[in-house]
């Protein structure tokens, strides 16, 4: 592999690192299967992207993508707690309506160039561009700065009296409402967390690659779920920060052996072979707790 794809690859999983963190907060602490990520991942990067197209402050621009994925985990825990309406369905349905509203966020078209507008990532151009590092070196760089203040703030925040009852409440809601912990603003509010991490992520997704798409929704569950798996298999343990780190590192364990796979010259693998690739790797995660639980038995 090229030391051109290798970061190409690690700034990707950096990227969906945000992600990973999200779908573990939604699945892990919430215990609430939630889809919404395939719609909340775009739609932060079309409001983003509109945002920023019509001259608004980049910063201001992602803090928008975050709000809106934030809605969208909002009105799947909605109707999930208030109607009594599966958590699947709920997030199926809010996923499709996010498709349309995608869509009609960046004014009628599916895909809307930022090209040579200013993201929140042209400060460190200049700054590297002074001190001779390459592009390709200072987006992770940048991605990890900002992943990193993400994650100490969310294990401050589920080590703190919110996040014990947020988590209290995943683990045993009939339990938590005796104690009196109102166990359904707990699920919303946990979703709407949950749905502003994807927020965030596709906010820096149309910032990076200078346009905002919806065809970049579908999948992100896949990759999510795929990432938590993975980082508890490599990183096994009950304490919650470490939970959350083993994501962080899953995601790019999967997006390395993704690059890997494809740049692999004797599979023949193309660039269109990227969802079989995908799928592939994601039954391999579901296999390896099965796996490594029989070579160590």
């Amino acid at each position: 592999m090229s030391l051109f794809a290798f970061m190409g690859g690690l700034e990707t999983g950096l990227l969906y690192a945000f992600v990973a963190l999200a779908v573990y907060f939604s699945f892990r602490i919430l215990d609430f299967p939630d889809l919404t990520v395939d719609g909340t991942f775009p739609f932060g990067a079309a409001m983003t992207a509109t945002l920023i197209a019509s001259g608004c402050n980049p910063w201001i621009a992602t803090l928008c993508g975050m709000l809106m994925g934030s809605l969208g985990g909002m009105a799947t825990a909605y109707f999930s707690t208030r109607w009594n309406i599966l958590h699947l369905l709920a997030s199926i349905l809010t996923m499709t309506a996010l498709y349309s509203i995608n869509i009609r966020t960046m004014g009628g078209v599916s895909n809307l160039s930022i090209m040579n507008a200013p993201t929140v990532l042209t400060p460190f151009y200049g700054l590297a561009k002074a001190v001779g590092m390459p592009d390709m070196f200072l987006r992770p760089l940048v991605l990890f700065g900002i992943l990193g203040l993400v994650y100490l703030m969310l294990v401050w925040f589920l080590y703190s009296e919110v996040g014990l009852a947020m988590r209290a409440t995943g683990a045993n809601r009939r339990m938590a409402r005796a104690q009196g912990v109102g166990a359904d603003w707990q699920v919303i509010g946990g979703m709407m967390l949950s749905n502003a991490l994807v927020g965030l992520a596709g906010s820096l997704y149309a910032q990076i690659n200078q346009a905002g798409d919806t065809s970049i929704g579908p999948g992100t569950i896949v990759i999510g779920l795929a990432s938590v798996i993975i980082g508890e298999t490599l990183l096994p343990s009950r304490r919650i920060w470490v939970r959350l780190l083993a994501s962080i590192i899953g995601a790019v364990v999967f997006r390395m052996v993704t690059q890997m796979a494809l740049e692999m010259d004797v599979l023949g693998l193309q660039a269109f072979d990227l969802n079989l690739v995908t799928a592939v790797i994601v039954l391999c995660a579901l296999c390896l707790p099965k796996l490594k639980q029989k070579v160590f038995a």
